[in-house]
């Protein structure tokens, strides 16, 4: 299997081009993902830290899943598909959609539509994409949040940023 195909879009998510995944970040080319954030019934969010493995921001802690699309794939399937994936959660439907957070530095040039979901685990946590998981209180996200920014990923920190606004 060849490496992933992304599209490269411009600053209002329009496709302008398509190139594999190591071209779009090596050029730092805008591209598209999604961020699903799993709430329990106790309104804590399930956080995964990332591999060490990975290419990009290693070891921090970031939403409950979260990826690229590939090229042609639709947000809304991308949400499903990494919840599969990442935490082995299948979705009877397409989760809750939030926001949209546009392209920037802390994104790494990524155009992030923002999911909520419901589930109470456990959880099949992917290994090469996950270190571990665990479940928290938004207080407790957003305690070691201002405690300790460098722990979690860019995307991350402006989605918790969106998140406690809209819960105040």
């Amino acid at each position: 299997m060849g490496e992933e195909i992304f599209d490269v879009v411009n600053e209002r998510d329009e496709v302008i081009g398509h190139k594999t995944r190591s071209e779009v970040h090596r050029l730092g080319l805008q591209h598209r993902a999604v961020h699903v954030l799993v709430f329990n019934s106790r309104g804590e969010v399930f956080l995964q830290q990332r591999s060490f493995q990975k290419e990009a921001e290693a070891g921090l802690w970031d939403s409950s899943a979260s990826g690229h699309l590939s090229s042609g794939e639709d947000y809304d399937a991308c949400a499903a598909r990494e919840a599969g994936e990442e935490l082995g959660l299948e979705l009877p439907a397409c989760p809750q959609k939030l926001f949209k957070v546009a392209a920037c530095a802390e994104t790494q040039q990524e155009h992030v539509w923002v999911y909520r979901s419901q589930a109470e685990g456990p959880f099949r946590l992917h290994p090469a994409e996950l270190e571990r998981g665990d479940w928290f209180t938004p207080e407790q996200v957003t305690q070691w949040m201002r405690q300790r920014p460098e722990d979690f990923t860019g995307s991350l920190r402006l989605i918790w940023k969106e998140i406690s606004a809209e819960r105040k």
